[in-house]
């Protein structure tokens, strides 16, 4: 793995919002930026050979325009250009294998973007080895710090989660918010003193839990502030509502999902297509 954060160029308005991300966190986390561009047609370019030069023209613009744009926003960061020859999907899965982090525009929250994300978006980040994070134009860094959230199963291993989700914070300098969705299970009795018992059950069980999970990472990462919430809603409503005004929600997938299960669980779904901030998906065993 290069030390490396790779963003996708497909020269939209939300590919060029991600690379600006990509370069705000590729020095945060004091990494290279790769910016990639693949296109099937892409001709090896030769000294006598005029007709690839302008074949290639647009692609390579793609890539040298953004490069400018951030050479001259961060002088200091080391920039590396990237066309390939080959499928997209292909091209990022395996920039993603050989990255910390890949990054990718998305269209936004309507049924259109949805179907655009699920093109290569969706495939990119339902099986890519590393992070993918969607970046949505308009969402620029601005310079106010606030807070970054990470959605938590509570159920299997998520230390690459954790990890990325601390590290995140840490070079960042601001508050992780952990937050844990459950839904009570309905009491056999009736009333609202009997629901209430059952609420307040189910809410003390998953504070223990979500202890447990944390209590390494607060050990290792002292200098993170985390607050950690449980809401008594469904998973997906949870991670979304509470990152409504983040800087960045990050949620898991499980790399090896079920055989006859969805390649992304409802809660990442919630996530890439629902939640108002840049999202990052963390594979995880």
């Amino acid at each position: 793995m290069e030390q490396v954060v790779t963003v996708g160029l497909d020269g939209s308005a939300e590919s060029l919002a991600a690379a600006h991300w990509a370069a705000d966190e590729a020095e945060r986390r004091q990494l290279a930026l790769r910016l990639t561009h693949a296109w099937i047609l892409l001709c090896p370019a030769t000294p006598d050979s005029p007709a690839a030069d302008e074949q290639n023209y647009w692609a390579k613009r793609i890539v040298r325009d953004a490069y400018t744009e951030l050479a001259r926003d961060h002088p200091e960061l080391t920039i590396i250009e990237d066309l390939v020859a080959d499928e997209a999907e292909k091209a990022l899965l395996d920039a993603a294998a050989r990255s910390r982090m890949l990054v990718l525009g998305s269209r936004g929250l309507d049924r259109v973007a949805s179907f655009f994300l699920g093109d290569i978006g969706l495939y990119t980040i339902a099986r890519a080895e590393r992070p993918v994070v969607l970046m949505r134009a308009g969402r620029k860094a601005d310079g106010h710090r606030r807070h970054v959230v990470v959605g938590l199963s509570l159920h299997g291993p998520q230390d690459n989660l954790l990890e990325f989700a601390y590290v995140t914070a840490f070079t960042r300098d601001v508050p992780l918010h952990a937050v844990h969705g459950r839904r009570p299970e309905r009491a056999r009795g009736s009333g609202t003193d009997t629901d209430s018992d059952v609420a307040r059950e189910t809410a003390e069980q998953a504070r223990r839990e979500m202890d447990e999970v944390l209590r390494p990472w607060r050990e290792k990462f002292p200098r993170v502030k985390v607050v950690d919430e449980v809401r008594l809603e469904s998973p997906a409503q949870a991670i979304v509502e509470a990152a409504a005004d983040s800087d960045l929600l990050m949620v898991g997938r499980r790399k090896r999902p079920p055989a006859l299960g969805p390649r992304l669980g409802p809660v990442v779904q919630a996530a890439v297509h629902h939640a108002d901030c840049p999202v990052a998906v963390v594979p995880h065993e």
